[in-house]
């Protein structure tokens, strides 16, 4: 077999690895960035929730004050 009839089969292997690969590796980065846009989420969730936690104690407080204020 000649050099260039190496090379030849070479190029034509590793043409078909990259063709036969890109499904698999298309949809491993999808779910990563599926991952990570779920986690995002929640971690979005989670500073919502200690955000409201931190109003529902202001407004608290100043009921508090405006009933203790009445007295």
């Amino acid at each position: 077999m000649s050099t260039i009839s190496k090379v030849m089969d070479s190029i034509a292997l590793i043409n078909a690895m990259n063709v036969s690969m890109a499904p698999a590796m298309a949809m491993g980065s999808m779910y990563m960035n599926m991952s990570n846009s779920m986690g995002m989420a929640a971690m979005n969730n989670v500073f919502a929730q200690q955000q409201m936690n931190i109003n529902q104690q202001a407004v608290l407080v100043l009921g508090i004050k405006k009933i203790y204020a009445f007295c």
